[in-house]
C-alpha cells in the first residue's frame, strides 16, 4: 500500500458477526501481502492472559505489567486507565491497515454488520457509516441514512475490495 495507513472500523451490535467478518477480511488481506493489525474495544474488563501461565501468575501476584517474547513476537499486558485507540495505533507503524472492532459511535469510516436473527436496525447512522454488510434485504433494515451501500455479508472479497477502494472525505 502507500505510506498512508488505512483505518477502518467494523461495527455493529453484540454478536452481529464483527469478529467473523474481520477474520475473513484478514485472510484476504494477508494473501495480498498486507500487514493488518486489529484493535478491539471491549466495554468490559477482560482477562488479558490465560490462567496457569507464568505471566498470569505474576499479574495475579501484583505485577502491574508483564511481557513475554520470543524471536518472532511479543505480548505486553499493562494496567493503565484511559488508553485510547490512537495510542494503540502507534504500536503498529508498519501496518498497511488497522481494522477497529467496535467503535460504532466514533468518526472512523465503518462498515456495520447487520445479520438476520441478530438485528435489523442500524446503530451507526451519522457516524461515518460507509456501508452495511448484511444478509437482510434493504427494505427490512431500519436505518436513519437510507441509501447506504449494502454489501453481502457472505462475500468478504467484495467487502475487502470496498475497503481498499474507499477514500475518506
Amino acid at each position: 500500500m502507500g505510506s498512508q495507513q488505512k483505518i477502518f472500523a467494523i461495527s455493529g451490535v453484540k454478536n452481529s458477526g464483527k469478529t467473523t467478518l474481520i477474520c475473513r477480511l484478514l485472510e484476504i488481506f494477508s494473501k495480498m501481502g498486507m500487514k493488518v493489525a486489529v484493535i478491539k474495544h471491549d466495554g468490559h474488563e477482560f482477562d488479558a492472559d490465560v490462567p496457569g501461565t507464568d505471566t498470569y501468575r505474576q499479574f495475579e501476584a501484583g505485577a502491574y505489567g508483564t511481557a513475554v517474547f520470543s524471536s518472532g513476537k511479543y505480548m505486553v499486558v499493562k494496567e493503565r486507565k484511559n488508553v485510547t485507540e490512537e495510542e494503540l495505533m502507534k504500536l503498529f507503524p508498519e501496518a498497511d491497515m488497522i481494522l477497529l472492532e467496535g467503535f460504532k459511535n466514533d468518526p472512523y469510516p465503518k462498515i456495520e454488520v447487520i445479520r438476520r436473527g441478530n438485528s435489523v436496525k442500524s446503530v451507526c447512522s451519522g457516524c461515518n457509516l460507509a456501508a452495511i454488510a448484511t444478509n437482510i434485504p434493504s427494505e427490512e433494515i431500519l436505518q436513519d441514512s437510507p441509501g447506504v451501500l449494502l454489501l453481502d455479508i457472505d462475500d468478504p472479497q467484495a467487502t475487502a475490495e470496498f475497503i481498499l477502494s474507499y477514500h475518506s472525505v
